[in-house]
């Protein structure tokens, strides 16, 4: 099967969750044969929640929609590069491949700071492929925080 992003959907739940206030993180996890699973955007303000990441949230949803505590041979595409909470939870809901765009020098957990996924407690390692339109994900939380500061 040839590959097919799903970045488009992870940014339009980015730009969903700056509307609300929320840092523009969005999240989508497909199925094996390429249908969105779940989706989601940052809800930590809103939902007071400090897990409520866009990660978290769309895995979480995709589990319920599968009935399972895992989403063997699922993909999920993050507009930002995971922290490594997130990191640890794609680990163990064994994401088989994790696709993001912008880096996170300051709270990322996969290429940046602790990479979860090299450490030897991490039991499921993803495939990982990063810079997926990491110039519009990048821009996107730029103009967020430039707004923010203002």
């Amino acid at each position: 099967m040839a590959f097919r992003s799903f970045m488009h959907i992870a940014l339009e739940e980015a730009r969903a969750a700056a509307d609300r206030g929320e840092v523009p993180v969005g999240a989508v996890v497909v199925s094996p044969a390429g249908e969105v699973v779940a989706r989601a955007g940052n809800r930590t303000r809103e939902l007071s929640d400090p897990t409520a990441h866009a990660e978290i949230l769309a895995m979480r949803a995709a589990c319920r929609a599968i009935g399972s505590e895992r989403l063997v041979n699922h993909d999920l595409f993050v507009s930002l590069e995971p922290c490594p909470m997130c990191a640890s939870a794609i680990s163990q809901t064994r994401i088989a491949r994790l696709y993001y765009g912008a880096s996170d020098p300051k709270s990322g957990g996969v290429a940046q700071g602790p990479r979860v996924f090299s450490h030897p407690q991490s039991h499921h390692v993803p495939e990982v492929y990063d810079g997926l339109a990491a110039q519009e994900c990048e821009d996107l939380l730029k103009r967020f925080f430039e707004a923010r500061r203002g």
